[in-house]
C-alpha cells in the first residue's frame, strides 16, 4: 500500500506541474494570441518560450515572434513550407475531428488527441470495444522513436474509466490492470491477480497492462515499476525537449536593438574568448564566433555576403568602455563555396582593453539571409604589473611561428606563435594538441628555477603528466607545449598547467577538450580583422578614448596626446582630445585642437562644431560659439541640441527675442522638452 501510494503521489505531482505549466496564464492576450499560445501550440512550447512569449507588448513583436517558433522547428530551412508547422496543424484537424465526438471537449484536449498532436499517427492501434468484462479500450503500439529518446517500441494506452466519459490514458503503476476491468473484487493492491484475471477475457490487453515497454515488467516483481510512467512522462514533454530555447531569449532580448526583418532569425554559434598582453604591455581580447552556419547570396556563379559585427564593452556600473562596428565581405567562389558546406566558418577578431572587469556583447548580422547572432562574456583584464598569474590557455590543432616585430596583430598570435584553434576544442588522435598560454608576474628567481607541470585527466584520473623547467620556454611570457594524443583513448579530458617553485604551486589554469573516434574533423576556414602593428597611434587613441569613458580623464589625455601629435589630421583622435579637455575643465585647450577640422567643408563631424560651441560657451565667449553653432545649421540642418545651445547663447548676449525664437522652434520639433518650456514661459513672462 506504501508503495502504491507513494507512485500515486508522484504522478500528483507530476501532473500539476505539467498543468501548471499548460494553464492559461492570466496576462491578457488578444483572442487570436490566446488561442495560438494555449490551444495551438500549448504541447510543444516550451516554459521559456512561453514566459517570453507573455512578456511581448505588441501584436507586431507577437508576430515576429510566432514566425521564429516555427522557423526554430522547420526540418528544411531551404524549402518554402515549414514541413513541421503543416504536419503540426494537421494533427490538431485530426484529432479535433476523431477525438472530440464523444467527449465534452474540443479533441485537441482529450488525452488521445493531445498523444496524437506530440507522436502523430500510431504504427498500428487495436482496440477493445463492446467485450464483456472489460472497460473499453485502445492501444496505440509506437516505434522508431529511438532517436528522440524513447524506447524502439512502446505501446500507449487509452481507456473509459468506470465505463464512461471519454478515454485516459492508462498508467499500470497508478491504474493497474484491475482498472481495465469492470468488476474486480480481489485485493486492490495484488496486480498478479487482476492481471490473470483480465488475460482469460483479453490477452491482447493483458499483455500491456503491466508495462507499456515490451518485455520490462520481470513477473516476479509482483507490481508494475515506475518505467511506463517516465516513458509517458517523456512522451509529453518530448516536443519541449527537442527545441534550443536560446532563440526565444535572444529573441526578447534584442527585439528592440535589431531591425525587425532580423528579429525572427537567430542564429546559434559557439564562442572562444581569451585575454592576452601583447608585448608592448597592452591586453588584447582574441574572441573567435563559430557560426552554425553560413548563409550566402548568389550572382554569376559568385556567392557573397557581408556580416556586420556589432561589440560593446560595459562596466558593471552601466558605462560603455568601447564600442565598435566591423564589417567582414564574404566572397567566394565555385570551389570555395562547396568547402564552405562542409567547412565551418569562424570570425576571428582581437582588441585592446583596459584593465577592469566588463560586460563584452557582440551582435553579429548576416545581411543576405537577415539572421543574428549574439556573443555575451564577462571579461576580466588585469592590471597592467599583474602578480603572479597564468592565463586561460588556448587549444589548437595547428601552430605557427610568425616574425612578430614586423608583422601586424593577429587573432590568437601570442608572440612569436600563431594558434590556429576552434571553440569546440575536439581533435582527433593524429593530431597534435597545442596549449598555449602566458605566465606573467613571476620573479627572475621563479623562471629561473621553477616548472610548469601538465596533467591530463580523464574521468578525474590521472591519464598522463609531463614537466618542463620555465627557463625552457624562450619566448617569454608566451609558453606553447605541444603534446601527442595519438594515444589517448577517445573520451573526455581536462588538461591543468600548474607553475611549482620550490615544489609550491604559485599559479594554474585548466581546460577541457574531446578526442574523438573520428580520423578526421572539417576545420573552419578563417575570417580575420587584422589590427596595426605595435606602435600604431591607434593604440593611445582607443586606450585613450576607454579610460575617458571610464572616467580617468587625466590618463586619458596622456594617450590622446601622444596619438594626436602622431596623427594631428584625424577627426577621430582630435575629437577625443578635445573630449578629454572638456571633461577637465581646459575648455581653452579645445578649439586649438579643432580649428583645422572646423574649416573643413568636406565630409565634417557634426560632434566637432557642437563640441567647439560647446567650450566657447563654458569661456562665456558666447557670439564665437553661437557662429560655430550657425555653421554647424548651415552643414547639418536644425535639430533641438543645436536650438537649445543658440537659445543659450542669444541669452548670454542680452538678446531675448532671438533666444526665444531658438527655444520655440526647438519646442516646435520635441514638445517634450519641461525645462526648456519652463525656461521659455518665465522670460515671455518677464515682458
Amino acid at each position: 500500500m506504501k508503495s502504491r501510494t507513494l507512485v500515486a503521489v508522484l504522478l500528483v505531482l507530476v501532473s500539476c506541474l505539467v498543468g501548471e505549466s499548460l494553464s492559461p496564464q492570466k496576462t491578457k492576450l488578444p483572442e487570436p494570441y490566446r488561442k495560438w499560445l494555449d490551444e495551438e501550440v500549448v504541447y510543444i512550447i516550451t516554459p521559456i518560450e512561453r514566459e517570453v512569449f507573455l512578456k511581448l507588448q505588441t501584436d507586431r513583436e507577437r508576430d515576429l515572434f510566432m514566425e521564429a517558433f516555427w522557423k526554430h522547428r522547420d526540418p528544411n530551412p531551404n524549402t518554402p513550407e515549414n514541413e513541421f508547422r503543416t504536419e503540426h496543424y494537421r494533427r490538431i484537424n485530426y484529432a479535433n475531428h476523431f477525438f472530440g465526438r464523444s467527449a465534452p471537449m474540443p479533441g485537441w484536449r482529450t488525452d488521445r488527441g493531445r498523444i496524437y498532436i506530440i507522436l502523430g499517427e500510431p504504427n498500428d492501434v487495436q482496440r477493445y470495444e463492446g467485450k464483456t468484462g472489460i472497460h473499453a479500450s485502445e492501444v496505440w503500439f509506437y516505434q522508431d522513436k529511438a532517436k528522440f529518446g524513447l524506447p524502439p517500441g512502446f505501446h500507449l494506452v487509452f481507456f473509459q474509466e468506470g465505463g464512461q466519459g471519454d478515454y485516459k490514458i492508462y498508467s499500470p503503476a497508478r491504474d493497474g490492470p484491475q482498472a481495465l476491468l469492470t468488476s474486480y473484487f480481489g485485493d486492490p493492491v495484488d496486480y498478479r491477480k487482476a492481471y490473470e484475471s483480465l488475460r482469460e477475457i483479453e490477452p491482447g490487453l493483458a499483455d500491456v497492462s503491466l508495462s507499456l515497454i515490451p518485455g520490462e515488467w520481470e513477473t516476479g516483481l509482483g507490481r508494475p515499476t515506475l518505467a511506463s510512467d517516465i516513458l509517458i512522462n517523456k512522451v509529453e514533454n518530448l516536443p519541449r525537449n527537442q527545441v534550443e530555447e536560446k532563440y526565444a531569449q535572444k529573441f526578447l532580448q534584442y527585439k528592440d536593438i535589431i531591425e525587425v526583418e532580423y528579429s525572427a532569425n537567430y542564429l546559434d554559434n559557439d564562442s572562444l574568448i581569451r585575454v592576452a598582453r601583447d608585448r608592448s604591455g597592452l591586453y588584447f581580447v582574441h574572441y573567435a564566433i563559430e557560426l552554425k552556419r553560413l548563409s550566402v547570396d548568389a550572382y554569376e556563379n559568385k556567392y557573397y555576403t557581408t556580416l556586420k559585427l556589432n561589440g560593446t564593452v560595459t562596466s558593471f556600473e552601466g558605462k560603455q568602455i568601447y564600442q565598435f562596428d566591423k564589417d567582414f565581405t564574404v566572397n567566394m567562389d565555385e570551389a570555395q563555396i562547396k568547402l564552405a558546406n562542409v567547412q565551418p566558418f569562424d570570425l576571428h577578431d582581437l582588441f585592446p582593453l583596459i584593465p577592469g572587469t566588463y560586460k563584452l556583447s557582440i551582435l553579429v548580422k548576416n545581411e543576405v539571409s537577415k539572421e543574428f547572432t549574439t556573443l555575451e562574456q564577462t571579461l576580466v583584464i588585469p592590471e597592467e604589473s599583474p602578480t603572479r598569474q597564468m592565463t586561460l590557455p588556448v587549444l589548437g590543432y595547428r601552430t605557427a611561428r610568425v616574425d612578430s616585430s614586423k608583422t601586424r596583430l593577429k587573432p590568437f598570435q601570442f608572440g612569436p606563435y600563431q594558434i590556429y584553434c576552434q571553440p569546440n576544442r575536439v581533435f582527433t588522435k593524429k593530431e597534435l594538441l597545442a596549449v598555449a598560454f602566458q605566465i606573467l608576474g613571476l620573479s627572475p628567481d621563479e623562471r629561473a628555477k621553477g616548472v610548469v607541470q601538465y596533467t591530463f585527466l580523464k574521468e578525474a584520473q590521472v591519464a598522463y603528466q609531463k614537466s618542463r623547467p620555465l627557463a625552457d620556454y624562450p619566448d617569454w611570457p608566451n609558453c606553447l607545449e605541444e603534446f601527442s594524443l595519438a594515444e589517448f583513448a577517445p573520451a573526455h579530458y581536462k588538461v591543468r598547467m600548474a607553475v611549482l617553485a620550490q615544489g609550491k604551486e604559485i599559479a594554474s589554469q585548466s581546460e577541457e577538450f574531446d578526442v574523438t573516434p573520428q580520423a578526421a574533423i572539417p576545420r573552419p576556414w578563417f575570417y580575420s580583422k587584422l589590427m596595426p602593428e605595435p606602435g600604431d597611434p591607434l593604440y593611445d587613441h582607443l586606450i585613450g578614448t576607454q579610460l575617458l569613458n571610464s572616467g580617468r580623464a587625466e590618463e586619458a589625455k596622456a594617450h590622446l596626446e601622444k596619438a594626436f601629435q602622431r596623427k594631428s589630421d584625424s577627426p577621430e583622435i582630435a575629437l577625443s582630445l578635445a573630449q578629454a579637455h572638456m571633461a577637465l575643465a581646459e575648455y581653452g585647450k579645445v578649439e586649438p585642437v579643432l580649428v583645422s577640422f572646423l574649416k573643413q567643408t568636406k565630409s565634417p563631424k557634426y560632434e566637432i562644431f557642437f563640441l567647439a560651441g560647446q567650450a566657447h560657451q563654458k569661456l562665456n565667449e558666447f557670439a564665437k560659439a553661437a557662429e560655430i553653432y550657425d555653421r554647424a545649421v548651415t552643414h547639418f540642418g536644425i535639430n533641438t541640441n543645436l536650438l537649445n545651445a543658440i537659445g543659450e547663447c542669444y541669452l548670454g548676449l542680452g538678446r531675448t527675442k532671438e533666444a526665444l525664437a531658438a527655444w520655440e522652434k526647438s519646442l516646435e520639433i520635441s514638445p517634450d522638452q519641461p525645462q526648456i518650456r519652463k525656461t521659455v514661459q518665465a522670460l515671455k513672462e518677464k515682458k
